[in-house]
């Protein structure tokens, strides 16, 4: 009878409609049928298999040879394995080697990525305390933590890892950090009265603590409600792995135009065949130069050249503090259009700063703007000697962030409180708790005893007669000080009244020198934002990128910060987890384009807002630090955790990983990602285009009454050396100048857009036709020579192409042959290659070529150069606005 009651106690309070934090202690305690003496062995037996062990669950996960036939089932791919087994009928032993060699490491890359989730869920598992302290038998004891059942008493003390979701019954000046799960850079302080709302947000539920929290300060007593999967850190379990992460842009991309690619080759390499049978070529020649053709249009590079750009890229970002755990998330960057951003620590600075004090009547201010008086030097006293924060051998502060930020003030101004205690020792205390919002220290003086209190304004006031001004003892406008208080407070400060009062001796009862005090001044605190996070903003939202806080900090806080860094302004609204819940998917859908600040967010609130974003068609990237941030950074298009303040969780889920926690590291990514996706389109451009030129001379030959211009050997020639060195040396081009100036790719953009699939038939019938007029021109000459000037102006075409597309817009002149001297030497080297196949005697019989003489190899020279100056002219009229559209914005940014 008693474990159905717990079993429907639990159920009840997980199915959210009486939730645990809503109970009384005793009714929590009636429900799990536990007294505070704890359980007895026996019964936490039965409950431990009746609900099972304390431990996160792992989902069902896919067997390594499924993950390894989905990763060659791609387009791409299987156009990859083709092209080998074509290569190998050849004989081209290098080109199956090549070819098989991309294969197994694209199924590699794909086998790591597919792991990601496992690895989160064991770095989930590892936050489980590995023991807990419990009340079993009537006594105290240490246990497993998986040992952990409902109904066990639980001792917390500071510390500890809560090992379970717990209901506090005792709470002495307990805090526990609960970072992880809400995104707060202060620890909560606890308590033991039950909430009236049901719908409070977890950083809100003060008789509660979590699994996988840590307790900071004080000790406590509790009973745990939720265990295992059950538990909110379960919760965020389940979440994730039930997210799978998406295809980035790039893989959609390429898959488009693998699939585009393959029905082309075919249908052009039967037009080849059936063209030359019909014209009289013999049809085993034919056949070898259809296949040879397939071979070289079909880019077997391309998968080479974007993983080798990734990789050069990914090595680019550790170099800026940018770690890249999955290589397509490097181009993803290039693609995002909302930056869905934490607050504390990427946008601030993650440590509490005195912003401003105020003393007298004058307004508030920063430290460094005060005058030096009397009551200025009272305050700062106060803050050092009201001060729990403790200075190490090493220099460095311990203690609550509030403390030491304290601490760091005072001493910067010259009130060193190790200095100051010397001479005024504390010997009493009034201690902080939520019920008193303020904390009270008595300190030992020459005249008597003074004692200094902080806390909330409302709180400290309420016990001040008057105020301290320059000349002693003046009246205390209480409205007026609220007034100030609130005007910091709406800045997103954390405000802090601090007063005083001395006495000749101390009262029997402590809590007696609180009364009649004078008030001192105002104390305001903020985790201040990052000095370069404004700048990195605005450079975010010039390139189309709209910047999106979500924190589980304060609705005020998050507001304060968000206009500082120019992410909101005074008409935004921030949205609260709570108004989240209240909105359904379609409302959030329609709204969400025009938020930008969240707070008091859940883990499936963060989800939403992705998953709302992402149905918009746009691509986010979302940074996260803690447990809670892990579902969503799994599901974002590119997920970004924190490698400093930031849980292992968080970074097994990310796509990339911050070694800064700086959000303007996510900026140069962000241009490192454009760069990269520039970069690939190069390389397609070149190889479409070059591949094109081979095409079109191949099939428009027989139409002008022209033998087979180029032998199968020439193109598996000019395949490897044209398409190999320089398109690689393409991929270490620099960004261009406009880079982080236009607005994002929309997410369904083809690669082939603004002019690419253009520039690629038209630059490729300029080649064929340069090719196709030097036969014409030379057709009267031995069949070797003409076929040599034919194959070298076809080569050479294809390095001055390489030249020009450098830059989609800029001049060559403008650019520089020294901003890439790889290029510059691939394009050295392939000239050498070609030259030893027309004058080295041992290459001549094998390409069947002759040596061409100086006024021949000057005209196929002069010939060839025409398409670096065509490609010249077709950039200087897009610079005119004459011919392309401009790149498309995303949605967001239309």
């Amino acid at each position: 009878m008693a474990d159905t009651l717990l079993e429907s106690g639990a159920e009840r309070a997980s199915d959210g409609t009486t939730p645990w934090h809503t109970l009384g202690r005793e009714q929590v305690l009636a429900a799990l049928h536990v007294g505070e003496e704890g359980l007895t062995s026996g019964i936490a037996k039965q409950r431990r298999d009746r609900f099972g062990p304390n431990v996160l669950v792992e989902g069902r996960q896919r067997s390594a040879w499924r993950i390894l036939i989905a990763q060659l089932a791609d387009v791409m791919v299987l156009i990859l394995i083709a092209s080998a087994i074509v290569s190998a009928l050849l004989g081209e032993t290098h080109d199956v080697i090549a070819i098989l060699a991309i294969v197994v490491l694209n199924a590699i890359l794909g086998v790591v990525q597919e792991i990601r989730a496992e690895r989160a869920i064991a770095a989930l598992k590892a936050m489980s305390a590995p023991s807990a302290r419990v009340r079993r038998d009537g006594s105290e004891m240490s246990c497993p933590s998986s040992d952990v059942v409902p109904g066990d008493i639980v001792v917390l003390e500071a510390g500890s890892i809560v090992p379970a979701d717990v209901r506090l019954l005792d709470a002495h000046r307990l805090r526990v950090e609960e970072a992880a799960l809400t995104g707060e850079s202060q620890p909560v302080e606890k308590s033991v009265a039950p909430l009236v709302r049901a719908d409070v947000p977890i950083g809100e539920r003060l008789d509660m603590a979590y699994k996988g929290t840590i307790v900071t300060y004080g000790r406590g007593l509790a009973v745990a409600v939720e265990t295992g999967m059950r538990t909110e850190l379960g919760r965020i379990a389940l979440m994730l792995g039930s997210e799978e992460g998406r295809r980035t842009p790039l893989q959609n991309r390429l898959a488009r135009f693998g699939r585009h690619l393959a029905i082309i080759v075919l249908v052009l390499c039967g037009v080849v065949f059936g063209a030359g049978v019909l014209r009289g070529e013999q049809p085993v020649l034919m056949f070898m130069t259809a296949i040879s053709l397939a071979v070289a249009a079909v880019p077997e590079a391309l998968p080479a050249v974007v993983t080798v750009a990734l990789a050069l890229g990914a090595r680019a970002m550790v170099r800026q503090n940018a770690l890249i755990r999955r290589l397509p998330a490097v181009e993803t960057l290039g693609s995002v259009t909302y930056i869905c951003c934490d607050k504390t620590g990427t946008l601030t600075e993650n440590r509490m700063r005195v912003e401003a004090v105020q003393t007298g009547q004058s307004p508030a201010a920063p430290l460094a703007d005060q005058s030096d008086d009397v009551v200025l030097a009272l305050l700062l006293q106060a803050i050092a000697l009201n001060n729990d924060a403790t200075l190490g051998a090493d220099g460095t502060l311990s203690g609550d962030p509030t403390e030491t930020a304290l601490h760091r003030a005072a001493a910067g101004a010259g009130h060193r409180k190790e200095a100051l205690e010397l001479g005024a020792p504390r010997i009493a205390e009034v201690p902080f708790s939520s019920e008193r919002a303020r904390m009270t220290t008595v300190h030992r003086g020459a005249h008597g005893v003074v004692a200094y209190t902080k806390g909330a304004p409302e709180r400290v006031l309420k016990h001040c007669v008057d105020r301290i001004g320059a000349d002693g003892a003046e009246p205390l406008d209480r409205d007026g000080v609220l007034l100030a208080a609130d005007r910091m407070a709406a800045s997103g400060l954390r405000v802090l009244a601090i007063a005083m009062r001395r006495i000749a001796h101390l009262p029997s009862e402590v809590e007696a020198v609180e009364s009649e005090q004078s008030f001192v001044g105002l104390v305001g605190l903020m985790d201040p934002p990052r000095a370069e996070a404004r700048e990195s903003v605005a450079l975010c939202q010039s390139a189309g990128i709209h910047v999106v806080m979500i924190t589980g900090d304060h609705p005020s806080t998050a507001r304060a910060i968000a206009e500082r860094l120019g992410i909101a302004s005074d008409g935004d609204v921030v949205v609260t987890g709570s108004d989240l819940k209240a909105m359904s998917s379609e409302e959030l859908d329609a709204r969400v384009g025009n938020l930008r600040v969240f707070a008091r967010v859940a883990p499936e609130d963060k989800i939403r807002i992705v998953a709302a974003l992402q149905h918009r068609g746009e691509s986010v990237a979302m940074t996260g630090d803690g447990v809670n941030d892990a579902p969503a950074l799994s599901r974002a298009d590119i997920g970004v955790a924190m490698g400093r303040g930031g849980t292992d969780v968080a970074r097994e889920a990310a796509h990339m990983v911050l070694l800064d926690d700086d959000f303007a590291t996510i900026v140069k990514a962000v241009r490192e990602g454009r760069r990269i996706y520039d970069n690939i389109r190069r390389f397609v451009r070149y190889e479409l285009s070059t591949n094109s030129g081979e095409v079109w001379t191949l099939v428009l030959a027989p139409f002008f009454g022209l033998p087979l211009p180029l032998l199968p050997i020439h193109i598996l020639w000019m395949n490897l050396v044209t398409d190999g060195l320089p398109g690689l040396a393409l991929t270490a081009e620099p960004p261009e100048r406009d880079v982080m100036s236009r607005p994002p790719r929309a997410v369904t953009e083809s690669i082939l857009a603004h002019g690419l699939w253009q520039h690629a038939v038209w630059v490729g019938l300029l080649m064929a036709a340069l090719a196709l007029g030097t036969q014409a021109w030379t057709i009267h000459v031995a069949d070797a020579h003409w076929q040599s000037m034919t194959f070298t102006v076809l080569t050479l075409s294809q390095l001055a192409h390489v030249l020009a597309i450098r830059s989609e817009r800029e001049s060559l002149l403008r650019l520089g042959l020294r901003s890439n001297l790889p290029l510059l030497a691939a394009v050295a080297l392939t000239v050498l290659l070609q030259m030893a196949a027309l004058y080295v005697p041992p290459l001549t019989r094998v390409f069947r070529t002759t040596a061409l003489s100086a006024a021949e190899l000057a005209a196929c020279i002069a010939l060839s150069s025409t398409v670096f100056f065509a490609v010249e002219i077709e950039k200087w009229m897009i610079r005119r606005g004459w011919l392309y559209a401009s790149y498309v914005p995303s949605s967001s940014a239309r």
